[in-house]
């Protein structure tokens, strides 16, 4: 069975996140998406909240399954016999990035690094500018899946 996994924080997923899920989904037989947990960090959704919105998102797939994790992210993929990382590019500037944490990765224990290009619809994209502009008041509709938009304006209190 072919496995990759998609990491990320998640903290919403993105419809730009969510195209590069869809796009792995159609390469591999089963797609981890694990959700980093990053306990210096406090996010605006909770973990058990970005995993059950990322499943509500990605049910339609079938292949895709969504767990947390803490740590190596190299130790998620050993424990799950997954060979290979999917990271979505959005600019040189993530390629300079992406590549030292990938040469690192293979280094630590072999798993290889796919890098995707991103769809130039979403080049822009991240959570924390959707987060931003959705704090104030701006139209994110076409930024992020209908229950993700729910999510955040309730979250904002902008029902």
């Amino acid at each position: 069975m072919r496995r990759a996994v998609c990491p990320g924080s998640f903290d919403p997923i993105t419809n730009g996140h969510l195209d590069i899920i869809a796009r792995a989904s159609r390469l591999y037989d089963e797609v981890w998406v694990a959700v980093m947990i990053n306990q210096s960090k406090k996010g605006l959704f909770e973990i058990d909240e970005r995993i059950e919105l990322i499943r509500d998102v990605t049910s339609e797939y079938g292949n895709v399954r969504v767990e947390s994790f803490h740590g190596l992210l190299v130790d998620f993929c050993k424990q799950r016999d997954i060979p290979a990382i999917v990271k979505g590019l959005r600019a040189v500037s993530d390629f300079d990035y992406e590549l030292q944490m990938a040469q690192m990765n293979i280094g630590l224990t072999g798993v290889e690094t796919l890098f995707v290009p991103t769809n130039p619809t979403y080049s822009f994209l991240s959570s924390s500018l959707v987060k931003e502009v959705a704090a104030w008041g701006g139209d994110i509709s076409h930024l992020v899946p209908a229950p993700v938009l729910t999510a955040l304006n309730k979250r904002l209190r902008k029902d």
